[in-house]
């Protein structure tokens, strides 16, 4: 009989905390499940810790692959899985789960019978655990058998790990994780959130998601690298190819609903960065959300507000200086409030 759930856990070098991770999956109270440990050419001890776990719970088993990045990690781990397992998570392997957190998921699929579940997450901190602000909105309520039509805040839902897929349903879609790239969480998050017939969100937290403070930064925490900019827009382009693609006709609203968000949620990310940033960063920002915006349409830049409409006109304009004293003023105003609103 193979396991309800399959967990797939990609790893590279995350020895400082690949056996707390992995210890919080071995502690689930849903006990029915296997776990897939794919090591992605670590070069510290993570593999050895790997495979010290796998050897002491039949539950776990270890893969080894050369480095090729974390969405190739998880496509291999999707490939091993057992045949006929009914539900599949990602568990990002420096990070954390409550020990009730798949019976929750699992027992509320089995309710509702949706398609996949998502949950609300927090912060892991070395002082403690914190509400996620990304997760705050989509996860404000617990909903079941609900769509990204019905809460269109769940297009902001684009984390792997806060998830348990139906597997039949991540099967037939046929998407898998982009190689090559940071930011490979939405263009298969976004577009299985459009695919499905369903979905449940919890409110409860059901993943802890670790932020390192020890020196030892992901490259996504580093705000200034100019291949997160540069990835991260072409994560954007590939939902957008995805929804492009599709034939239905309702996919055109999907593709615009997708593209505000975008326009005044995703890409403002960025503003705050753009003042700290050398010379390399600055232009990687400048030429790649240029493209996206004229992909998109520059003429949607119109019904913006205002604030909005002047950063992207500077940045198509290529008048970087100037949007850098423009976002360095919107940055004291903004915290000028912020002291104004603590007092």
């Amino acid at each position: 009989m193979s396991p309800r759930l399959s967990v797939v856990v990609p790893i590279y070098n995350v020895e400082r905390y690949l056996q707390e991770c992995l210890e919080s999956i071995a502690a689930q109270s849903f006990e029915d499940f296997e776990c897939v440990l794919v090591d992605d050419g670590s070069t510290d001890g993570s593999a050895a810790i790997a495979e010290a776990f796998a050897a002491g719970d039949p539950r776990f088993r270890l893969v080894r692959q050369e480095n090729k990045g974390l969405g190739a990690a998880r496509n291999t781990g999707w490939r091993h899985l057992a045949p006929g397992t009914e539900f599949l998570t990602f568990v990002d392997s420096d990070d954390t789960l409550p020990t009730g957190a798949y019976q929750l998921m699992v027992s509320t699929l089995d309710e509702s019978g949706s398609d996949f579940v998502a949950g609300n997450a927090l912060r892991l901190r070395v002082a403690g655990l914190f509400p996620s602000h990304g997760h705050r909105r989509p996860f404000a309520e617990t909903r079941l058998s609900t769509h990204v039509r019905e809460v269109p805040s769940l297009v902001t839902d684009r984390t792997a790990w806060n998830k348990v897929y139906r597997r039949s349903f991540f099967d037939a879609a046929g998407v898998l994780y982009p190689e090559g790239i940071l930011y490979e969480d939405a263009p298969v998050s976004v577009p299985l959130h459009y695919l499905a017939k369903s979905v449940d969100v919890l409110s409860e937290p059901i993943y802890h998601w670790r932020v390192r403070e020890s020196g030892d930064l992901s490259i996504t925490q580093v705000k200034t690298d100019p291949r997160g900019v540069i990835d991260r827009v072409r994560s954007i382009e590939l939902v957008r190819e995805w929804l492009l693609a599709r034939p239905e006709p309702e996919f055109a609203e999907y593709l615009r609903s997708y593209d505000h968000n975008t326009l005044v949620e995703e890409l403002p990310m960025f503003f705050w960065s753009v003042p700290d940033g050398d010379r390399g960063y600055r232009a990687a920002y400048q030429e790649h959300v240029s493209r996206l915006l004229r992909a998109i349409g520059v003429e949607r830049i119109d019904g913006l507000p205002a604030q909005l409409r002047l950063k992207y006109r500077l940045t198509l304009a290529n008048r970087m200086e100037r949007f850098v004293a423009v976002q360095r003023l919107h940055r004291q105003v903004r915290n000028l409030r912020s002291r104004r609103a603590a007092a």
